[in-house]
């Protein structure tokens, strides 16, 4: 299946967080997107990797995803390496998307930076003719998306390009809320994290208002960029 859009996340939950509203409206508009969690948060002080891969299948199908795939790297331990590189050039030959987004450059986590850095690099790598991969007993073709963006997660950086996403938070809320063990939930006994308050889901709220107010709408997501953003005429802009 080649889809439209491939988005990576290190831990399940983080595609959402970052792009899910974004996601959803490209589903809208007609887009085949998928989605592949590099870990299965098994370091994650709630709940569990068992349950998180319920989870992940619910928000999949809140989103509307075309597919979604876990690589099982170690969380917290993966390293951008060949073998891990291999494995994640496997899923863009595979599906050949046109766009990937990918966790953030910079962030309080250290495998969202890391992630960041495998995706990208692999990336450029699955364009390399002459590295060859197999899936499924298959030889795969090379394959390089076009771009690759970078979703905003818990630090707030500055971002290259704001995507309006009104009318699409409803769901990215629904999408995250579906990892129940991990968001705010006054009846769990599980330990407080930074992320298990309600003031860290109403936070995902303001931030998409107020990256709204920069250009006059009422929702958006940010993302940044490696390579300048084009467009063909000043009449792309909003």
């Amino acid at each position: 299946m080649k889809l439209d859009i491939l988005a990576f996340g290190a831990h399940p939950d983080d595609i959402e967080l970052g792009a899910g509203a974004t996601i959803a409206k490209e589903i809208s508009l007609g887009k085949k997107v998928g989605a592949v969690d590099l870990t299965r948060g098994e370091l994650g002080t709630r709940g569990s990797a068992e349950i998180r891969d319920h989870e992940a299948a619910a928000a999949a199908k809140i989103l509307g995803l075309s597919i979604r795939k876990n690589l099982t790297f170690a969380d917290g331990f993966f390293v951008n390496d060949r073998i891990h590189q291999t494995e994640v050039i496997k899923m863009i030959r595979k599906y050949r998307p046109e766009v990937v987004l990918c966790n953030a450059i910079e962030d309080r986590h250290i495998d969202h930076a890391k992630g960041s850095k495998l995706v990208s690099d692999s990336c450029f790598l699955s364009g390399l003719v002459k590295f060859e991969t197999r899936l499924e007993g298959q030889n795969q073709e090379a394959w390089r998306p076009k771009r690759v963006y970078h979703y905003i997660q818990w630090k707030n950086l500055e971002p290259d390009f704001i995507v309006d996403v009104t009318g699409f938070i409803d769901k990215k809320i629904a999408a995250i809320m579906a990892y129940g063990s991990q968001f705010f939930d006054p009846k769990s006994t599980e330990p407080e994290t930074p992320i298990s308050n309600k003031n860290f889901i109403d936070s995902v709220t303001y931030r998409s208002r107020d990256l709204g107010r920069y250009i006059n709408v009422a929702h958006a997501e940010g993302f940044t960029v490696e390579r300048y953003a084009a467009v063909n005429s000043l009449d792309d802009l909003i």
